[in-house]
């Protein structure tokens, strides 16, 4: 598990391999990752957007940007967490992730990119 906190958000993931919607001979490696988002902060932030980039082994580097995560805009209280589950498709046995999530503190409006930590996706079998 990997963690940053950035002006008070506290983000963590894991990842985890997924060798049962895998084919290595198709070159299609999945990968899921967990995500908990917890504010850490005395104010409350609404998660508005989020930016990814996707480095595969040996291919492109991808970016990705929309609302929300998996379809929602989370309010996080002081103290609240927020968790949820996506997933990552590969051509490659080894990636990595990294990104931003925007958020609005509530109180009066600033943006806020809060940092996520940037983590490996690598099939268990390629560590040795």
């Amino acid at each position: 598990m990997v963690q940053s906190i950035t002006k008070g958000i506290h983000v963590s993931v894991q990842t985890e391999f997924q060798p049962e919607y895998s084919s290595p001979v198709q070159f299609h490696y999945v990968f899921t990752y967990k995500v908990i988002i917890e504010n850490k902060s005395d104010q409350t932030v609404q998660l508005l957007r989020r930016q990814w980039f996707i480095h595969d082994a040996g291919f492109e580097i991808k970016e990705v940007e929309g609302e929300g995560v998996i379809g929602q805009q989370p309010i996080l209280e002081p103290g609240q967490k927020h968790t949820y589950v996506s997933g990552c498709n590969l051509k490659s046995p080894y990636g990595k992730m990294h990104g931003y999530y925007f958020m609005e503190r509530m109180l009066d409006g600033q943006l806020l990119e809060v940092r996520i930590p940037e983590f490996n996706m690598i099939v268990p079998y390629k560590l040795n």
